[in-house]
């Protein structure tokens, strides 16, 4: 089984090193701007470890080309490494304040140069006995493509492990023998539990996932995905709140996941004739919703291509033959006017209903029970169907 990104091998030795340069890895194709101004960030990190390794003064508001120069007025650096860390200084700075286009090629560039750095710094402050592979282009990952947004918050949280990191290392001990390289430079196994924590949950999320917001109720929090940002808030979805969600909505105040505010004490104020008890409730069902939205979302992506029709925490795969299905009072009983209105709508077959199949509670004289029932008979359409081609 191949490596998941070309740096796996120093997870052992630091997973804030290794997760951080996955990162930039993942933004090389994604985001070239990204990679190119985080890189910067990465190699500024790299150059205070050393520094604190030889207990050279180290002050924060150094800038990264002081440190660059201290190191090689003190025959720290190799030519090839000083060039590298120059050329990555230089492209993080136009990518932080150029607002033109960047390109792979230069994301590339600067890759090509953190190997180089990288490399220096494993085999002189880490140990020789780890063997650094042979520099490879990475590839393009079309299936995990990070939104922008959420590619900003995952560098967030990284670089702020890898800057804390920096309180763990110590000048590298003087007792006028040859000194070995170290083999302890950051050993994930310290780690502070909830770094780790991080680490193997938000930051190994797959794209979407990552949380952008939490949403608090009294001690009690929920956090909202990436994909869920701007979602749709269905009153339908929320059957205790399914009112006051629509009296909300009539004042503009939770259509949208991105219009609640942080905290859903007092939310019921923003209308009139609510209390409490309902910014609670609200609460709960809205954990749920993200709970099955999560559910729906994992589920969809571990069976690409397929089609679901979903219902509450159910949900059914509209197969080829099931899809062509006609929606009439003939394969659907009890139910003329829901039918008609579905007919009404360019809704003839099972393959044009919406995903959301709670959206037909919106139809006259339509209410849960009915879509329940619509939702059962298509179970019962799907039954027979894998019945017949069983007997075939």
């Amino acid at each position: 089984m191949g490596s998941r990104y070309f740096y796996e091998f120093l997870e052992p030795i630091s997973l804030e090193l290794s997760r951080t340069l996955q990162e930039l890895e993942n933004a090389i194709y994604n985001s070239p701007r990204s990679m190119l101004t985080h890189s910067r960030t990465f190699i500024e990190v790299l150059l205070e470890k050393v520094m604190i390794y030889e207990n050279m003064p180290n002050e924060p508001f150094y800038t990264i080309i002081e440190r660059i120069r201290d190191l090689d007025h003190n025959g720290l650096l190799i030519p090839e490494v000083k060039n590298a860390l120059h050329e990555v200084r230089k492209l993080g700075n136009m990518a932080a304040h150029d607002t033109r286009q960047f390109r792979f090629s230069e994301s590339l560039t600067a890759w090509e140069h953190i190997y180089t750095i990288v490399k220096w710094f494993v085999e002189v402050y880490v140990s020789y006995d780890i063997e650094v592979p042979e520099y490879v282009d990475p590839i393009i990952k079309r299936d995990n493509i990070y939104g922008l947004e959420e590619m900003a918050l995952r560098f967030k949280k990284i670089e702020e492990l890898l800057k804390q990191s920096l309180e763990k290392d110590q000048p590298k001990k003087t007792n006028g023998q040859d000194e070995e390289p170290k083999t302890d430079v950051v050993d994930s196994e310290s780690m502070i539990e909830g770094d780790q924590q991080l680490l193997e949950t938000s930051i190994d999320e797959e794209p979407g996932f990552m949380p952008i917001r939490t949403i608090t109720y009294g001690e009690h929090s929920v956090d909202v995905p990436y994909f869920l940002r701007d979602t749709f808030l269905l009153p339908q979805r929320f059957p205790e709140s399914e009112r006051f969600l629509i009296r909300l909505g009539g004042e503009q105040q939770a259509r949208l996941m991105s219009e609640l505010p942080n905290s859903l004490e007092d939310f019921h104020q923003r209308v009139t004739r609510y209390n409490e008890t309902h910014s609670k409730t609200f609460f709960k069902e809205l954990k749920e919703f993200i709970a099955e939205e999560i559910r729906r979302k994992k589920l969809i992506q571990s069976r690409p291509g397929e089609l679901f029709l979903f219902y509450d925490s159910d949900q059914i795969v509209v197969t080829e033959d099931l899809g062509k299905i006609d929606i009439n009072n003939e394969n659907f009983t009890g139910m003329p006017g829901l039918i008609e209105q579905l007919n009404e709508d360019g809704i003839y077959k099972v393959r044009d209903l919406p995903k959301e199949l709670l959206i037909l509670g919106k139809y006259r004289g339509v209410g849960k029970n009915r879509v329940e029932s619509f939702f059962n008979q298509l179970k019962g359409i799907q039954k027979t169907i894998i019945t017949e081609a069983t007997l075939n």
